[in-house]
């Protein structure tokens, strides 16, 4: 996070003052070690920022989640309409053959092959 109140500060200095401000800063940090090692103290110091605890959660916790979460989305999936197909002209079967038609054409095979065989040929 950017405090905006500082950057309005460094916008206004000079480079010279700036480059005070950070001797000044290195001064207080060199300081600050010495300090620490004087007092044997070996916690670091107050500008350092101390670690964060990782958040476990746990499987429990992590379950009521999942079913709620699941929960949500069948209420979301449920409430669409589902899509249904525009009402148009019925599509056509194309091509086919009827069944008289294909008695027809199944007869005059036989009947060739009938004719063939009588005259003792193998193939047409």
């Amino acid at each position: 996070m950017v405090d905006y109140s500082l950057m309005s500060l460094f916008t206004n200095l000079s480079a010279k003052q700036l480059r005070q401000a950070a001797d000044l800063k290195e001064k207080i940090t060199a300081l600050e070690k010495q300090l620490s090692l004087l007092l044997g103290s070996t916690s670091q110091t107050a500008v350092a920022k101390a670690p964060s605890k990782k958040f476990t959660m746990s499987a429990a916790a992590k379950a009521k989640i999942s079913a709620a979460a699941k929960l949500r989305w069948a209420k979301v999936k449920g409430a669409k309409p589902t899509a249904t197909p525009k009402a148009g002209p019925a599509v056509k079967k194309k091509g086919g053959m009827s069944a008289a038609g294909r008695a027809k054409i199944s007869a005059a095979a036989k009947a060739r092959w009938a004719k063939a065989k009588a005259a003792g040929k193998k193939s047409l």
